[in-house]
């Protein structure tokens, strides 16, 4: 099997990337000119340099390979200005959708593995939502908005155009190498250096370990549904936990301070009015406090059952992201002494 993954230099992308080499797959990886790629740069994969929006290199990448495994989002809810999400995460989906259903790709292409996430899942409190549940896109957040119309789009080509597409709404993923530090793993590196000096109470997470994250991402090449799509996540869990977890494995102690739910929508709102005045883009925004708050529990049966996939406690992998971070830290004090 030959397999491409497009944005392989990401967080979850590297890991389908590592994943796959250890399969002993052949790998091509497709990464933007400059990227990082310092979670990969171990590996033996054949490179392509290029954008989502390079023609030439889409074209170069795509051509001959098996499985597709899509990477590319971006992840920034707080942005004042939506339009990077909806120009990358629907329009350049939308891009790369069209060069893989191009005839000369199209005949050789088994599976294209999209990663959307679970927030394009319909969830209200007091139930437990599953694949069947829709979302309807009045009153969500620019950046759900932009991950619902992907999805849809794949799911689209797959009805309309042929594309041997499925959809995996992944969770928050954590664990190691994280080299990115991605919004959740600052939460872990934090407690786990002992230096978050609270956690905020009242939110709680779908969660899953990203090594199961991209195995269920590959398991979907092999067993997945065309046209269907699958939840992706090991359980609930709350900031509070997630912080204990990551200092009891650090060995330092937990955070000893909550913020009480009102007064993180006050520091919410706070951060709103500031962008607005500033021009800024704020991390804390009410936009974004409604992402972390619009939680219910989901039903991954699906994948358990059709993907035979089973996932280790998240528990672990939030104390492999704190070791990941201990060691990281360890590491750059022992080169700056030498």
């Amino acid at each position: 099997m030959t397999s491409l993954v497009i944005g392989g230099n990401g967080y979850l992308g590297s890991h389908v990337v590592r994943a796959l080499v250890e399969d002993g797959e052949e790998v091509r990886v497709m990464v933007r000119e400059g990227a990082n790629t310092i979670g990969i740069d171990d590996l033996d994969v054949t490179r392509f340099v290029g954008d989502i929006w390079d023609d030439a290199a889409l074209r170069a990448a795509m051509t001959g390979v098996d499985v597709v495994y899509y990477c590319v989002v971006d992840t920034r809810g707080w942005l004042r200005d939506p339009a990077p999400l909806f120009r990358t995460n629907v329009e350049g989906t939308r891009h790369v959708l069209d060069i893989a259903t191009e005839p000369e790709i199209a005949s050789g292409l088994k599976k294209f593995v999209f990663t959307s996430s679970y927030a394009t899942v319909g969830r209200r409190r007091g139930r437990v939502a599953t694949e069947a549940d829709v979302i309807s896109e009045k009153g969500l957040t620019p950046y759900v908005r932009s991950r619902v119309q992907a999805e849809r789009l794949v799911l689209q080509y797959a009805r309309e155009r042929g594309l041997p597409a499925v959809a995996m709404c992944v969770s928050t993923t954590y664990g190691g190498r994280d080299w990115g530090r991605t919004p959740h793993g600052e939460i872990i590196a934090g407690a786990a250096f002992g230096k978050l000096p609270f956690v905020m109470s009242g939110i709680e997470l779908e969660a899953v370990g990203v090594n199961d994250a991209a195995r269920a991402l590959i398991k979907a090449a092999a067993r997945g549904r065309v046209g269907e799509r699958y939840l992706i996540s090991e359980k609930m869990i709350s900031n509070a936990e997630v912080a204990r977890i990551a200092a009891e494995a650090a060995g330092v102690p937990a955070p000893a301070k909550s913020l009480p739910l009102p007064l993180t929508y006050l520091l919410a709102t706070l951060g709103t009015v500031k962008g607005r005045l500033k021009g800024t883009d704020e991390k804390l925004s009410l936009a974004s406090l409604r992402l972390m708050r619009a939680e219910a529990p989901v039903d991954c049966s699906k994948a358990r059952r059709e993907l035979d996939w089973a996932p280790t406690p998240v528990e672990q992998s939030i104390r492999e992201a704190a070791r990941f971070w201990v060691g990281l830290r360890e590491a750059r004090r022992k080169s700056k002494a030498g």
